[in-house]
C-alpha cells in the first residue's frame, strides 16, 4: 500500500477524508463521495482514512472532528473543512484545484 505522504504530494488534487466508523454524518458522506469519483474521473484522487485505526495520521493534521475533509495537492493542504460536505462544493473544489 502507498504512503499517505507519497499519496498527498500527487500534483493531482487528494480529496481525502478523515471519518469514524461510529459517525452518522460520516455514513452519509461516503455515497457523496462515491458519486463525485463517477463525476470526477481521474481529476483527483479521494482516500478515506479511518481516524480510530491511524490515530497518529489525525492527531498529525489535527483531526478534531468527523467527518473533516481536506485537498491536498503537491502535499500541501489547499482546502480544509468539517462537517458533512455536498456534492455540488466538493465537485467545484476539485475543479478548482485540478
Amino acid at each position: 500500500m502507498e504512503k499517505f505522504e507519497e499519496i498527498i504530494n500527487s500534483e493531482k488534487p487528494v480529496l481525502v477524508d478523515f471519518f469514524a466508523t461510529w459517525c452518522g454524518p460520516c455514513k452519509m458522506q461516503h455515497p457523496i463521495l462515491e458519486e463525485l469519483h463517477e463525476k470526477i474521473g481521474d481529476k483527483a484522487r479521494i482516500i478515506t482514512i479511518d481516524i480510530d485505526k491511524n490515530e497518529s495520521l489525525a492527531a498529525l493534521y489535527n483531526v478534531r472532528s468527523v467527518p473533516t475533509l481536506m485537498i491536498f495537492k503537491n502535499g500541501k493542504v489547499e482546502w480544509r473543512e468539517s462537517g458533512l460536505q455536498q456534492l455540488p462544493k466538493l465537485e467545484q473544489l476539485i475543479n478548482q484545484f485540478a
